[in-house]
């Protein structure tokens, strides 16, 4: 069957030309990633009630949306996370593979069924329901060289002029700036007036409320179809005021007389920032922090290519003085984790092509080995993509190690046919490899089947870790079996074109026949060698048995002191610095303590940047006035001579004495799979009643067990019930 392919050459380079066309094709579109996407479906709900304490947020709000919540179709768990900002997270996570629209409609359809139920404050303000990865894609900073840009200015700058063009890009799945500087009116009050005039709170908001409003007052002229007016005019009312004047002016109260009391008889406003719940720091100058996080089944690489190019495009546009930074980016440790694979599968297949080379002995021959491997690593893309897989370190690292396997294919047949050669020095080597086909064709199909059958079934593994090993199984079998193909069809009809039959005559001595001739006996006296040590111990059961049994112990004991886990932590040149001030403390001194810890960070060798944030944290992306954060971006592999663990190491001993707990962790290192590396756990309390100030004693007791385990040096927590209330 196969000796037909030898008779039409033209046919069997068509197919591998096809191979590799389709190959290319799969590589030009497939999504590139650092691991298959393993990360549960998460469900995001975040929930603002301004002014109430985290008690009061769980008691009105969260509870009710819990209950409900809880049981919805393929939910793993769901975690939440409520502050004393009047703010909460609440997480729905859901069983790997769930379609991520499909969840938002179920908790969606459960939300609004609690919705009436919830404090009218609470529907007001917006319960944000949002399917996206847990962790980070990028960390953008807008900066200022420029004093006379607040932060009020950046915040607001990057919320009308950059976020709605972020949000536009395709696979961006949610952009916040950290905290909020929107511009609003401020309205102070002073009390002693207001006692005074006996004016209340209420009193204000009315007033302000009826006086300060959209208004419709509609047209004059209308067509009544009664009588034909001679024009039509539209009426405009100059809406809700934007001036602080105008709303000195608003009438609190007023009597019959004329005399009334007036906003500013009692208090002043001022344009100014809704909110001051965090400061944003990037090396010294005031900042505007955007986190941008990625669509499920988005290609990060290309999200993340989209928006460089938009924020480049911004930049021509941006005012004086006006600058921006990227702290943290996903791509950054991926291409260079690609890159490092890329170059080891190019190292890979040079070595290989010269052991070929210096075994074979013939550059003709070691040519078609060289011309079949990347037929067959090219081709299993197309494989790739059909199952819907993405290029990853698992897939390339299964092309690493299927260049060893899929090159024998291709070396059989080569040997063959100098077998033939020696056998018949006089064949042709058209005839030697239709021989060659005839003998071999079953045993390659043979071996294809045994290696492919070994594959096959670790790809039904389900779970994370089965997701590893499916994509790994399927890599390694497609290319086994294109290198099969390729075997039968290419490598006969390139061993037909290339190689000549000069066995049987005298070769040209030079210096490079010499030395291969010497490597050639050097090899054969080693052959021997080995041969010999076999005959001897081939009678020996007893010997070979506790050889075994010995390499089996070994094997048993290794995986026992080994360390386990599943994903090793690499250094990705990003560290995170999780701030915790006692609890009561004021945002400033927050602000102080992530400051000192900046300039600390910036006098370390191997930082580049440091972007500091006080009034996030951004483990459970929660806010409060004693909670920072600060991204400490490291300069380029290349560029520094400390580990990141090094690095971690020397800033926790000098971050001492700040007079805040400080803890250093490194991100995730599954991007998606958490918020950090390490990993995570929740202590639940199973009681009737909840006494948070009990519950607090149980935590810190259970937090000093765990920090007793040299194992776990670096324990943290979020948990504080004693917040001064």
């Amino acid at each position: 069957m196969f000796t037909k392919f030898i008779q039409r050459p033209v046919f069997a380079i068509v197919i591998s030309i096809m191979i590799v066309f389709m190959g290319v094709l799969a590589i030009v579109q497939l999504p590139t990633a650092q691991f298959p996407e393993i990360a549960p479906t998460t469900v995001n709900i975040f929930i603002a009630y301004p002014g109430a304490s985290a008690d009061v947020l769980v008691k009105s709000t969260l509870i009710t949306l819990e209950n409900s919540i809880n049981g919805v179709q393929d939910m793993r768990y769901m975690a939440t996370d409520a502050t004393s900002a009047g703010e909460a997270t609440l997480r729905i996570i859901f069983e790997p593979g769930t379609d991520p629209n499909q969840a938002v409609i179920r908790v969606k359809t459960r939300v609004d069924q609690v919705m009436p139920l919830l404090p009218e404050l609470v529907q007001r303000e917006g319960v944000v329901i949002t399917p996206i990865q847990p962790s980070m894609l990028m960390y953008v900073n807008l900066y200022a060289k420029d004093k006379s840009m607040d932060e009020k200015f950046l915040y607001n700058y990057a919320s009308v002029k950059m976020l709605p063009e972020i949000n536009r890009i395709k696979g961006v799945g949610r952009s916040q700036i950290l905290g909020s500087r929107t511009y609003a009116m401020r309205i102070w009050l002073n009390p002693e007036r207001m006692r005074a005039y006996n004016v209340s709170v209420d009193e204000v908001m009315q007033a302000m409320g009826e006086q300060s409003i959209i208004g419709r007052p509609g047209r004059i002229g209308q067509s009544s179809g009664i009588q034909a007016q001679s024009l039509e005019y539209v009426l405009t009312y100059k809406g809700q005021y934007n001036d602080p004047k105008q709303y000195e002016n608003v009438i609190i109260r007023a009597n019959a007389d004329g005399e009334a009391i007036r906003l500013k008889d009692i208090g002043r406003a001022e344009l100014g920032s809704e909110f001051f719940d965090i400061y944003s720091n990037l090396d010294g100058h005031a900042s505007a922090s955007i986190v941008l996080k990625q669509n499920y089944g988005s290609n990060a690489n290309e999200v993340i290519e989209r928006v460089k190019e938009k924020l480049a495009e911004m930049k021509e546009s941006f005012p004086p003085g006006l600058d921006y930074k990227i702290s943290y980016d996903v791509s950054k440790f991926l291409d260079a984790s690609i890159e490092q694979v890329i170059d080891t599968l190019r190292d890979a297949f040079i070595l290989v092509a010269l052991v070929v080379f210096v075994f074979l002995g013939d550059w003709r021959s070691t040519l078609i080995p060289i011309l079949a491997v990347p037929v067959s690593l090219v081709g299993a893309f197309f494989v790739i993509q059909f199952f819907g897989i993405s290029i990853n370190l698992v897939t390339l690292f299964a092309l690493v190690l299927a260049i060893g396997i899929v090159v024998d294919d291709a070396i059989v047949v080569v040997e063959a046919v100098h077998a033939k050669f020696e056998e018949y020095p006089h064949i042709s080597p058209y005839n030697a490899v239709r021989m060659v086909l005839g003998e071999i064709s079953g045993a390659i199909i043979a071996i294809t089947a045994v290696m492919v059958s070994v594959f096959i079934p670790i790809s039904f593994m389900s779970g994370p870790v089965g997701t590893f090993y499916r994509q790994f199984s399927i890599t390694m079998a497609s290319s086994i079996v294109i290198s099969a193909i390729i075997a039968l069809t290419l490598t006969p009809v390139l061993c037909a074109m290339l190689l000549k039959n000069h066995h049987g005559h005298e070769k040209k001595s030079n210096l490079f026949t010499r030395a291969l001739d010497s490597f050639n006996r050097g090899f054969d006296k080693l052959t021997g060698s080995y041969v010999a040590v076999l005959k001897r111990i081939v009678s020996l059961r007893t010997f070979t048995f506790i050889v075994l049994i010995a390499f089996c112990a070994g094997t048993y004991f290794i995986n026992k002191v080994l360390p386990a886990g599943f994903i090793p932590s690499e250094d990705q040149g990003t560290i995170y610095a999780i701030i915790q001030t006692p609890p009561g403390s004021t945002l400033e001194t927050t602000n102080q303590v992530s400051q000192r810890l900046q300039k600390i960070c910036e006098d370390i060798d191997g930082v580049e940047s440091v972007s500091s944030l006080a009034g996030y944290e951004i483990m459970t992306e929660g806010r409060g006035s004693n909670a920072g954060t600060c991204l400490i971006n490291l300069k380029p592999w290349s560029d520094r001579k400390h580990k990141v663990t090094e690095i971690m190491e020397e800033l926790e001993e000098k971050s001492k004495g700040l007079g805040a707990k400080i803890e250093f962790f490194e991100p995730p290192a599954i991007p998606g799979f958490g918020s950090s590396g390490g990993f995570s756990m929740r202590l639940l309390d199973k009681n009737t009643t909840t006494d948070y100030q009990d519950f607090d004693k149980i935590n810190k007791s259970f937090m000093e067990e765990l920090g007793k385990r040299k194992e776990l040096p670096g324990v943290f927590t979020v948990f504080a019930a004693n917040y001064p209330q």
